[in-house]
């Protein structure tokens, strides 16, 4: 299979694509970058819409690469051969992946989220470092997490850097945004219990009622919550410190948390 080759750095899809490292560009084209072969498989495998693949000319070598390009072209995206130099201007790297395409932002509603049985979720208030975003959404995968929410000002899941930190757990968990009011009504209205990480909390982290619908409440890396929004919480936690750090990273400590939850209910569904 043959595609359209670009050379120039001038073309008006390299401009395009190159864009989309700003936040207006992917907010007014609905477009994110996906780098590398295997992100962009998962990202098809999971139902994505990609609009764009460029790919170097030796990638198409491989039996493997070339069939990804191919299921790209059939699932509607325009294909295309690019030089290394160009690869490097989209990537913003000196060794690019072989493949970077985009795809179409998907993010759900909280009502999309299914809210029978036992359920665990995750709620981000006003977190903005992209590289603790992304980790929170790849240990949230790999716990079985039922959905992240993203309150208020949250930084872009759809970044480059967010992206690329969730080694391709953005396209296997749904991500809804929504203001703090909405999202306490909806968690409410489904009888989901929340507990938050705080200063202020009562007790270790262990010793909590998570219930069998449960949120897990994370805050701002620098302020943490709000007051009052942590007065909507049912419980407040800590976690134990004994060193002379008097914190955790907000993706380490949202990892404790997060499999804290998933322990109390013996680990369920995890793989043997």
């Amino acid at each position: 299979m043959t595609f359209e080759h670009i050379s120039s750095t001038a073309n008006d899809t390299v401009k395009l694509l190159k864009s989309l490292e700003r936040k207006k560009a992917r907010t007014d084209s609905g477009l994110f970058l996906a780098e590398g072969a295997r992100l962009a498989e998962e990202a098809l495998n999971h139902g994505w819409l990609p609009a764009y693949a460029l790919a170097g000319e030796a990638a198409l070598e491989r039996a493997q690469t070339s069939d990804l390009l191919a299921r790209m072209k059939k699932a509607g995206a325009r294909v295309l051969t690019a030089s290394e130099k160009v690869l490097a201007t989209v990537s913003r790297k000196d060794n690019p992946q072989t493949v970077i395409a985009a795809f179409k932002q998907r993010v759900s509603k909280l009502s999309d989220f299914p809210s029978d049985g036992t359920r665990r979720w995750v709620a981000l208030y006003e977190v903005r470092d992209p590289g603790n975003l992304g980790t929170i959404v790849r240990t949230a995968d790999a716990a079985g997490v039922d959905g992240v929410i993203l309150i208020g000002q949250t930084c872009d899941p759809f970044s480059m850097e967010a992206v690329r930190a969730t080694m391709g757990s953005l396209f296997a968990m749904p991500i809804a945004e929504a203001e703090f009011v909405d999202f306490n009504g909806w968690r409410k209205s489904v009888g989901a219990r929340m507990t938050a990480a705080s200063m202020r909390g009562a007790h270790v982290h262990d010793k909590a009622d998570y219930g069998h619908r449960s949120i897990v409440l994370m805050g701002n890396e620098q302020s943490g919550l709000p007051v009052d929004i942590e007065n909507e919480c049912e419980e407040l936690v800590r976690i134990p410190m004994m060193g002379k750090a008097d914190s955790l990273n907000l993706a380490s400590a949202a990892s404790v948390m997060i499999y804290e939850v998933w322990r109390g209910q013996s680990y369920a569904g995890a793989r043997k």
